[in-house]
């Protein structure tokens, strides 16, 4: 079985290439390494079934052989980058997803749609079921990248019944663990790499606003499950355990041993008040639910961001 995985230098990309080489998979990586980085893949390009290549898949892909799967994983996924690459952010979320669709078509392949709990913007509904069509401004600073994945979706269904193709869509929510970038820009890395170096803990607001934080490596089951079904609907995965960000900069500065002191900042614009995923559909579907605690998951993070920190040499 041959998979094709889109952004897969970056953080979750990369750690799907990773479980499906475990498989048994045929991977071929594709990124444009915008957000990506080549040491997220460093460790696979030994692998005699792992092959790379640097490609914008916002323009057309074609590749030899046959294909099983496409995974569409490609796109800036925190605020800060889709604010510093808002044209790519849309651009990779349609016409990447349009190419990708085209290719999955063309060798026969299944479609897998990375989507995201950002369609659901800053919700009305809580927690957050699938059925839920979301509260988004179409003109805000995060629409380049919530609108983008709501029309990936529409790409995805469109082709699903119009071209009767096998599709898959999930919808991650908040995900941390070892390979996200330091300068990522959202709130696990942000307090990791302040506490490490006892710098101040910026948290916006007044802390209150929730996130539901799911450790990777739960993550990345809960996908190979869902690829192995028949079920097109989109399908929340994530954890349902919620918590302030009061609370997470607490618990990372505690857990990283800081004498970090907590600010606060003005919050950003459209910055959703609160998140968590209804799982019903996951643990239906996929008999899957997060097996990590948010300690034990930010234990491996907190040794991974410290080594990172650590001048060459220490």
């Amino acid at each position: 079985m041959r998979a094709v995985v889109t952004g897969g230098a970056g953080f979750l990309g990369s750690h799907l290439c990773e479980r499906l080489l475990a498989d048994g998979w045929q991977v071929v990586c594709v990124d444009n390494l915008v957000t990506g980085t080549a040491a997220n893949i460093a460790q696979l390009r030994q692998h005699k079934s792992f092959e790379s290549m640097q490609h914008n898949v916002s323009e057309p892909l074609y590749l030899e052989d046959t294909v099983d799967a496409v995974l569409h994983f490609a796109s800036p996924a925190s605020p800060t980058d889709y604010a510093d690459h808002p044209i790519a952010t849309l651009k990779v979320g349609t016409l990447g997803t349009h190419n990708m669709l085209g290719l999955a078509r063309a060798k026969g392949a299944t479609f897998f749609l990375a989507s995201t709990s950002e369609v659901y913007g800053d919700p009305t509904v809580h927690p957050q079921p699938e059925t839920y069509w979301g509260n988004v401004s179409p003109i805000g600073p995060r629409a380049v990248y919530d609108e983008a994945k709501r029309a990936a979706e529409a790409f995805t269904m469109a082709y699903h019944r119009t071209h009767g193709m096998k599709t898959r869509i999930v919808r991650i929510f908040n995900t941390f663990g070892p390979r996200m970038r330091i300068d990522d820009g959202r709130a696990v890395p942000n307090f990791l790499t302040q506490a490490l170096q006892n710098q101040p803990l910026t948290v916006y607001g007044d802390g209150s606003q929730t996130r539901s934080l799911c450790y990777v490596d739960d993550l990345i089951e809960g996908i190979v499950r869902l690829l192995g079904t028949e079920y097109a609907e989109p399908v929340n995965l994530g954890t349902d355990d919620e918590v302030t960000m009061l609370q997470l900069a607490t618990r990372i500065r505690d857990l990283s041993g800081s004498s970090s002191e907590i600010v606060f900042k003005p919050l950003p614009e459209d910055d959703p008040r609160q998140r968590r995923p209804d799982l019903t559909r996951a643990r239906k579907l996929l008999n899957w639910q997060p097996r990590t605690s948010l300690d034990a998951g930010l234990t491996k993070t907190i040794a991974y961001f410290r080594e990172r920190l650590s001048p060459p040499g220490y």
